[in-house]
């Protein structure tokens, strides 16, 4: 199950939590006739496909044959190895292939799964007695009792106690018959987890109405809380009543380009019912250009499931972000939103693919993830094949850090978030951004928030600096080895914090911190039980993202519109150039603090106001520090950054 990215209320990270099915590809494969594989007794293991949490002391015992087990047998195509290997060459300026990018349907040629491929592979499902369900050009998905379930894939399944449920899952890695000859990549769905909702899901109205109370800053330090306490030896100044595009523009150098030309995908679950209405209300009211005909559409699935597991409205919220964000920084740029059914591992992946095989964007924004410890490596090796194939077509994939800094506080474990884990993504780690009078650029700190509540008397803060709520994701990896353009970048003890070297998260960075955020409007149910339109500020890595792939609209725009494709190469090539704002966590002198005054209820005063101070540049175990760091990677886009890929690299 998946979550959103951002900070609206006090709950940290999204406020809001989610776990995605998009219908299937429209036009199943026309397959060759079924040749039957035999079986010979030789097995070709899939890797990763036992869960770790599948222990010997955690088996309850076999699982029911009467169980049905529902699951997506992901091809592996005509050359994997190959695949990986051209999205490198692509994606580096080093490489005599740099930017050769192939067409959706030069990459389904050359890489995709023969026809031949799927016969086999559906005729041995088939023979083993299960029942298929679905065929798209990169899964077969079937259906089946336990027993042939257990035929098929070599393994046993049993039942396993874990965090105080039962799941099921393989006893061992599952495998597939040698004679397939590597047609498959790997299997998902052997292992569970409980569903609620039902195919008769409806999306639900939208949440209730936030609200911010005053008093705000138009601008960073403003305004100074001169009637409140102290901290950290002086007057604080009121949180910023949240940043417009003009501000997000000014401070990441957008000068005159507007994203012309260059389309961004945004990818989440659900689907705002108001979000254009709420995005071309929320452009008019702040000076963004109006949107032209045909520069927002959606690409929605025609069921959702899981509303209720996935907290769909939530995500509306998320959606709203995304699109307002991006508009802001690239307001010239198109827009495609991508909605999956549900939050779900296997829907998000539907989602991504439909943007690689039809090609709707060179640029896609990500705003959810999850811990690495919920990724089996058999998704991340379906993330991976779906990255790789639009690295080869000259889209890039840009995914949110997470919002709990290092993760102990959330899960007790020092870990990364994924899918920004993976090598074959722009990991956007988060900031807390001052953007002062005149919309000049101050400076940044890594977001990481301490809070202290207002004593009774008024007169001090609670526990001072009080305790962890949230910060940007970041750390380094436990599963995904260190990818060539970190090396020499990462510092050693970074990529070796978990023994050998591995991937470090992030890779860039912009503003999140929810107390320097950005302005959103959306349709929310009032207090009275209407809807209406209204407007907050918000913040994450979830707004992080979609700066960042609005900067890279602006980037693909200035370079004549050429696909930027796979960034990171570029990104880790400019390290330590004046495209960037090196972000430490004392960009001034002494420690930097905003106060904040909330309605109790969200919604109004009637329930009384909550007046707290939240320090700036704290976020865990994680410090930004001068160079490389793991809150915000190689910095954040300075004034040219943006004018940089006029020289194509």
């Amino acid at each position: 199950m998946r979550s959103i990215r951002g900070t609206r209320r006090t709950r940290a990270r999204a406020g809001l939590s989610i776990a995605a099915t998009l219908p299937l590809l429209a036009g199943a494969l026309a397959l060759a006739a079924p040749v039957a594989q035999a079986d010979t007794g030789a097995r070709d293991t899939l890797s990763g496909t036992k869960p770790l949490w599948a222990t010997g002391s955690a088996d309850r015992g076999a699982t029911p044959d009467g169980n049905t087990v529902h699951t997506r047998v992901y091809l592996a195509g005509r050359d994997a190895k190959g695949l990986a290997a051209y999205a490198r060459a692509v994606s580096d300026p080093k490489s005599r292939q740099y930017g050769k990018f192939l067409t959706a349907k030069q990459a389904r040629d050359r890489f995709g799964a023969t026809q031949q491929q799927v016969a086999e592979v559906t005729a041995w499902l088939k023979a083993a007695g299960l029942t298929v369900t679905g065929t798209t050009e990169h899964y077969i998905s079937v259906s089946g009792d336990v027993a042939a379930t257990e035929k098929a894939f070599g393994t046993q399944l049993h039942d396993f106690a874990k965090s105080g449920h039962t799941y099921r899952a393989p006893s061992r890695a599952a495998s597939v018959p040698a004679s397939l000859d590597g047609a498959v990549l790997t299997v998902t769905g052997l292992d569970s987890a409980p569903h609620k909702a039902t195919k008769k899901d409806q999306l639900p109205p939208p949440d209730a109405v936030f609200r911010n109370s005053g008093p705000f800053s138009s601008y960073y330090g403003s305004k100074t809380a001169t009637t409140l306490p102290d901290a950290y030896g002086g007057k604080v100044p009121y949180a910023i009543k949240g940043y417009t595009g003009k501000q997000l523009r000014a401070a990441y150098g957008a000068g005159k380009a507007t994203g012309k030309g260059v389309r961004v995908a945004i990818t989440d679950a659900y689907a705002s019912p108001t979000i254009a209405k709420d995005a071309a209300e929320y452009a008019s009211k702040h000076g963004d250009a109006p949107y032209a005909k045909g520069q927002f559409n959606q690409a929605l699935p025609k069921n959702y499931t899981k509303t209720e597991e996935c907290g769909a409205a939530g995500w509306y919220g998320e959606e709203t972000l995304d699109v307002e964000a991006v508009h802001a920084v690239a307001p010239q740029a198109g827009i495609t939103y991508v909605g999956a059914s549900s939050c779900y591992d296997d829907d998000l992946l539907d989602s991504l693919h439909k943007i690689v095989d039809k090609h709707l964007a060179d640029i896609v924004s990500n705003s959810w993830g999850d811990i690495e410890a919920n990724q089996t490596p058999e998704l991340a090796t379906a993330y991976d094949q779906v990255f790789q194939l639009g690295a080869v077509e000259g889209i890039g994939f840009y995914f949110s850090s997470g919002d709990n800094g290092d993760n102990v506080a959330s899960t007790g474990t020092k870990q990364v978030d994924t899918p920004a884990n993976s090598a074959w993504v722009t990991a956007v780690g988060g900031t807390s951004l001052a953007v002062g009078k005149g919309d000049a650029y101050q400076w940044e700190t890594g977001w990481g928030t301490l809070k202290a509540g207002l004593s009774a008397d008024g007169k001090s803060w609670t526990d001072f600096p009080g305790a962890y709520t949230s910060g940007a994701g970041g750390g380094t990896s436990k599963t995904v080895p260190q990818p060539f353009y970190q090396k020499g970048v990462v510092p050693g003890d970074l990529a070796r914090a978990n023994g050998g070297l591995n991937r470090v998260v992030p890779d860039i960075a912009a503003v999140a911190d929810p107390n320097t955020g950005f302005l959103v409007g959306q349709t929310q149910t009032l207090p009275d039980g209407s809807l209406g339109y209204d407007e907050y500020r918000i913040g994450g890595t979830s707004l992080a993202a979609p700066v960042i792939a609005g900067v890279q609209a602006l980037a693909q725009q200035v370079r004549g519109g050429h696909a930027i494709g796979f960034a990171n190469p570029v990104i880790y090539g400019h390290y330590g150039s004046r495209v960037y704002h090196d972000v430490t966590d004392n960009p001034v002198k002494g420690d930097l603090a905003v106060a904040r005054v909330d309605f109790a209820n969200g919604a109004d005063a009637a329930d009384g106001l909550l007046t707290s101070v939240r320090s700036l540049g704290k976020d865990a175990s994680l410090k930004a520090v001068r160079g490389y760091d793991d809150v915000t990677g190689v910095g954040s886009p300075t004034s040219g950054y943006v004018s940089s890929y006029g020289r194509r690299g």
